[in-house]
């Protein structure tokens, strides 16, 4: 990369003069420099939300029709901008970049979705039970939006938080990853460029805890919406309730897929493959449990490693590259803990379990088991490149397995069975379920959540978001010309 990225917080309109208090993030895949983020401090944090709140009564004055007009025009930016914009987010996050390039066509399809809700962002209208009275509900925005993000998908999941709350009238203070604060500052510059007014959107990026907690803290952010680990999730939920705020969670996931014994076996290969090592294994969605019936695992399993051998690993910038690096050091070194893990307890390695050379941040897309469903590979959110098998003798089984984690984001099963497909529709405990496919791969018009431990019943993404950052105004219009008393004045019996 020619040019390192200077990332620094973007208060009220303008860009926060660079210092020498930063911290440089490098390419995961050849350790070079590629972006120097300034280090943001509470002030900034107060700042950004002086600034949102400011902003808000004019924003939330605009007509929503024109709200639209605008996230159409940062769409057609993102347009511009997809491939340069692609490529920084590989070189400075390390996804292969055709995942990259979907991503930035997420954020562009989402700015195009949500911006056509600006002449829609229906209520409600109903019949009154008293005559002469008109009953309807309305949407209302919440006032200034907390968004914090995590690094793995840094424009498709910020644009989730970012653009349902831009259409119904919020504003915004958006904290992403340090990791990936290069590729949010030019997101950001996007929506400047399209000409977003000056405190809607207001960027802070971070590289300190107190940041964080800060604007989780802030008693003028009406809701934080947060994307990132279950243990981090927990606390903001903690900090949210004490403060009386609304909270977004989108948490970890511990994702299956289930092989049935009359499945595209061929077919489930592929998905599997693609699920568990599709961005190195990073993703809340990925596949990282395979429960298969034991009569077609043999059949499977070589099926299987076939697919994973196939798959060619390196600088993600690469167009033939399908698996790129981990995004850091402390990831890769977790990734080989789990492997010692397995190896100590006699765990099978089908394939990979190594580190790839010196340069880069690389481990082998890795295939170990039967494992047994209550042990640490089946349980436990890895985020990288291990797929643990587990082996089940029956369907029922198979669903018990499946929901036996602390986690619910996304569930697929293999079959050509309509009845059982159906069933495990209705019984799998996930807030996302595929039908003949991985586990990943979300359409913006479509909910995106999960249970238990994995979110709060919150989602992103589609009608859902509406809901997640708006509030119902219930709304009486008597014109009887006198008091009329509900459930007391009224008796049609």
């Amino acid at each position: 990369m020619k040019n390192i990225i200077k990332a620094s917080n973007f208060i009220d309109g303008k860009w926060d003069e660079f210092s020498n208090n930063t911290i440089t993030n490098v390419n995961p895949a050849t350790l070079e420099p590629v972006s120097t983020i300034n280090i943001s401090t509470e002030e900034d944090v107060n700042r950004a939300v002086e600034s949102s709140k400011r902003a808000f009564k004019e924003w939330s004055s605009f007509p929503a029709p024109k709200r639209g007009d605008i996230l159409y025009k940062i769409a057609e930016e993102l347009k511009k901008r997809k491939q340069e914009l692609s490529e920084l987010m590989t070189l400075e996050m390390g996804k292969v970049i055709t995942e990259s390039e979907g991503e930035i066509q997420e954020a562009i399809d989402m700015a195009y979705y949500m911006g056509g809700e600006g002449r829609r962002l229906s209520g409600e209208v109903v019949p009154s039970e008293l005559p002469n009275k008109m009953a309807m509900a309305i949407r209302e925005p919440l006032g200034v939006i907390g968004a914090i993000s995590a690094f793995n998908f840094p424009v498709a999941v910020p644009s989730w938080k970012i653009f349902p709350s831009l259409i119904v009238g919020n504003t915004v203070v958006w904290k992403p990853s340090p990791n990936t604060s290069g590729i949010a500052a030019e997101f950001v510059k996007c929506m400047v460029d399209a000409g977003l007014p000056k405190g809607v959107i207001n960027l802070v990026v971070g590289g300190e805890d107190k940041v964080g907690e800060t604007l989780v803290s802030h008693p003028d952010v009406s809701l934080i919406s947060f994307t990132g680990s279950t243990h981090v999730g927990q606390k903001v939920y903690q900090a949210c309730a004490a403060n009386h705020k609304q909270v977004s969670l989108e948490l970890g996931g511990k994702n299956a897929i289930i092989v049935l014994e009359d499945a595209d076996l061929p077919l489930a290969a592929r998905a599997i493959a693609w699920g568990a090592f599709g961005t190195t294994g990073q993703r809340c969605t990925s596949t990282s449990r395979v429960i298969v019936q034991k009569s077609v695992l043999e059949e499977l399993t070589p099926l299987l490693l076939e697919e994973v051998a196939q798959l060619k690993i390196g600088n993600g910038i690469d167009h033939d590259v399908n698996v790129g690096p981990l995004i850091n050091k402390e990831a890769l070194l977790r990734v080989e803990q789990y492997v010692e893990l397995a190896k100590k307890d006699g765990v099978p390695i089908h394939y990979g379990g190594n580190k790839i050379g010196d340069e880069g941040y690389y481990f082998e897309p890795t295939v170990i088991g039967p494992v047994s469903p209550s042990s640490a590979f089946a349980t436990e959110e890895i985020f990288g490149p291990i797929l643990s098998i587990i082996t089940v003798e029956t369907f029922d089984e198979a669903i018990e397995v499946n929901n036996s984690v602390d986690f619910g984001l996304s569930s697929a099963i293999f079959t050509k069975d309509l009845n059982k497909a159906m069933k495990a529709v209705r019984k799998v405990d996930t807030g996302i379920v595929y039908i003949n496919h991985s586990t990943s791969g979300a359409e913006i018009q479509m909910p995106f959540g999960g249970t238990k431990h994995t979110g709060n019943g919150k989602r992103e993404a589609g009608q859902a978001a509406l809901d997640t950052f708006s509030e119902w105004k219930t709304i009486y219009i008597d014109y009887s010309g006198d008091l009329q008393r509900a459930q007391i004045d009224v008796d049609f019996a």
